[in-house]
This record gives C-alpha cells, structure tokens and sequence, in this order.
C-alpha cells in the first residue's frame, strides 16, 4: 500500500454510516461498532509506516474511534508517542472527527506514584499522555483497573474533576468488579459525569461480563459497553486451527501464552469453523459477529497487525444475525 507524503481521507468514509455506528448506552455519543486498539502494533516494534497504513485504512472506512493506554508500547508511551506523530503529521485537520480514549492505572513509571488509582497518579500520568499525544484533551479517559487500596471516592473524584477541568470529555471504567461498578455509578452520576462506557473482555471464549452480571447493569444504567480481545488476542481466527504457527504472537514471550491452546479450545475452533463456514465467514467474522450481537455490547476494539486483517474484521458489521447456531 502506498501511502501519500500528505495524507487527506477518503470522501467516503461516512458511506456506511448506517450499519457502522451505534449510540453509546443513553449517550449523545454514536461509536464504530469496530474501534481501532492500540494496545498491540504500535509500539517501537512495529514500523511507523506500517501502523500509519492501518489508522488510514480504519479512518477511510469509518473507523473514528482509536483506544490507547499510557503503558500500550512497547516500550510504556510508545503508542502514545506514534499516536501524536499520527496526530501532527495526518489527523490535526480531523480532530472533532475522531473519538479518542486512553487510559490510566497500571504501572507507568517507578516509585509509588507511577501506578494504581490515586489522584496523583491519575493527573500525572494524563498530562503526560495529553504531551505524548499531542491533544488538548481526550475524549474519554478510563480508570484502567480496579484498586484494592485507593479510596473509591479519591479515584471518582478524581475522574470527576478531569472532566471538569476540560481534559477529558466522557470518563469510563475498565475492568472493575460489578460491586465497585455499581458504586462508581452511583458517584459519579451524584455529580454530573456519569460513566460512558464499561470496557471489559468479551469473547467466544470468555463471557465474564455476562455471567457477573456487568453487561445488564450496563444495559439498565445506559452505559455502553466495548469489548477488548475480542478475538481472544488471536485465538478465535483460524491462525491455530492447525497447532501453533513459528510466525504467530503465541508463538513469542507476551500475554498470550501456548497454554492457551488446549485441546478443548482446539475442539471448539474445530467447532466454530464449521458454523463461520455454514454462515459463509471466516471464524473471526463469525467471533466478532457474535460479540457485537450480544446486549449492551456498543462496539469492538479490533487490533491490527496489516491492512488486510482489518479489512477482513470490518466484514462483521454486515454479518447476517444469529438464530439457531449454538456457540
């Protein structure tokens, strides 16, 4: 793919409007059912034109909304970095076009001030990636996870006065337990910034959101949902159908290890395959299919690792709905 000097998007990239957005929860806000993560291919060890290729791509087709975290790398701050770059170089002109999110509460920096959910931490480490990013503010900044120690209200509040401030539109939670959700809710309702979104893992092969009960408390608060790895980090294409291939990220030291693969879930891709055939998809279609068909579910954080991969995941919001298929 060859990429201009001067990038300008596509005239039609808004063509698809009608089966590509939907409203977040009871927000003013309409996201793509398919958003751009950043938590793998855009670090320093992917090349910069290679992930410039994959956020042209995702913008020309209706992509608008791109997540990132203070510590997506690598190294902690690269996608940050690569992002600003994108922003200075690309994407200025198309800011109020774009839905930007990022993150905060794993370890960042040392010391004791460099992790968790504080007040200092938070503001600290969102100033840092406002500079990385090169953004006045971002759209939507979550609390990256649950903190066993911190005071609830001195982490809300925090989120709270954010917003306040103009640094982040929207605030949204990552990966809490539906008790301290349930909380988080109800404070930060009381003060006029209600939660946007809940972001937790809902995949085929994990369904924690549904069975805790996080998912209806979203669809009764109106609070949107999106779904991270929800390709299980690779697990639900058909890279494994056959054992693990040299080339392939389990392959590799990282988050997602050959453990993973245990002759159940061989059984079950098996499985999969066999219903992504009989519905004329591939199995990743089929996984994505699946997650944006469930209940409260407002998008998908789709990673990338080519323009191809992409392409091939945007299919999904076109998939025909499920009826009788048991998956």
């Amino acid at each position: 793919m060859n990429l201009k000097s001067q990038y300008t998007a596509s005239e039609n990239r808004y063509s698809d409007s009608e089966a590509m957005y939907a409203r977040c929860g009871r927000s003013g806000v309409m996201l793509p059912r398919i958003s751009l993560g950043f938590w793998q291919n855009f670090g320093y060890d992917t090349t910069y034109e290679k992930s410039r290729a994959i956020t042209h791509y995702a913008f020309d087709n209706g992509i608008t909304h791109f997540d990132l975290a203070n510590n997506y790398g690598p190294p902690y701050g690269a996608a940050e970095e690569l992002f600003g770059r994108l922003m200075r170089e690309d994407f200025n002109p198309y800011r109020d076009e774009l839905f930007i999110s990022t993150k905060a509460g794993y370890d960042m920096w040392p010391g004791p001030y460099g992790n968790w959910g504080s007040r200092k931490y938070l503001f600290a480490s969102l100033d840092q990636s406002l500079k990385r990013m090169s953004l006045d503010y971002v759209d939507l900044f979550y609390i990256h996870r649950y903190d066993p120690v911190t005071p609830l209200e001195e982490t809300l509040q925090a989120l709270v006065d954010i917003v306040r401030m103009g640094k982040a539109l929207y605030v949204g939670i990552s990966r809490w337990p539906l008790e301290a959700f349930r909380t988080a809710y109800n404070y930060l309702k009381e003060r006029d910034v209600p939660p946007l979104i809940y972001q937790g893992r809902l995949n085929l092969l994990d369904r924690e959101p549904q069975e805790q009960g996080i998912l209806n408390f979203c669809v009764e608060k109106g609070i949107g949902f999106i779904s991270f790895s929800p390709l299980a980090q690779g697990v639900l294409t058909d890279r494994y159908l056959n054992g693990i291939p040299a080339d392939s990220r389990m392959s590799r030291a990282g988050t997602l290890t050959k453990e993973r693969l245990t002759p159940e879930v061989m059984q079950y891709l098996q499985q999969l395959k066999g219903v992504a055939e009989s519905r004329g998809e591939t199995i990743s279609e089929t996984a994505l299919a699946w997650v944006l068909a469930q209940k409260g579910v407002t998008s998908v954080l789709a990673g990338a690792s080519s323009v191809g991969q992409l392409r091939n995941n945007i299919k999904c919001i076109h998939s025909k709905p499920f009826s009788t298929e048991k998956l």
